[in-house]
């Protein structure tokens, strides 16, 4: 069995391309913010649930073992949790749309959202490792 083949570390490594992806795009839009009529671009969001549906073909579900123990409880199907980022666009006067400062947060947060998927894969690989006894 490849380390390919276990979920986890699948859907991790899809994430970390994912990055790389949005850090080529934004990167670009940083480089054309002078360029007149350039629109500033990004990627739609990679989701956790398509991605992990994908690897996996069991369904997982939460078990009370034990009277004390609290149920799980369904989140709202109103997307009272979805976040609405709607807001005016910015344009210069030669028609370019993007602005620096946003792009500058968009890479800082691409980028440790990228550190924390590398840690947390480095982290499993080295938990495997104890677990198939091998000296890390």
């Amino acid at each position: 069995m490849a380390l390919g083949d276990i979920g986890i570390f699948s859907a991790l490594k899809a994430k970390m391309q994912w990055h790389q992806s949005r850090q080529q795009v934004l990167a670009e839009n940083v480089a054309n913010a002078d360029t007149p009529g350039y629109q500033a671009k990004d990627l739609r969001k990679i989701k956790f649930s398509s991605a992990l549906a994908s690897v996996t073909n069991q369904s997982v579900s939460v078990a009370r073992t034990n009277a004390k123990h609290l149920g799980g409880t369904a989140l709202p199907s109103d997307g009272a949790f979805n976040r609405d980022k709607s807001r005016g666009w910015e344009t210069t006067p030669s028609g370019n749309g993007v602005i620096l400062e946003e792009q500058m947060m968009k890479v800082t947060e691409n980028q440790m959202e990228y550190q924390s998927a590398a840690s947390l894969y480095s982290k499993s690989v080295t938990l495997l490792k104890i677990a198939l006894g091998a000296n890390t």
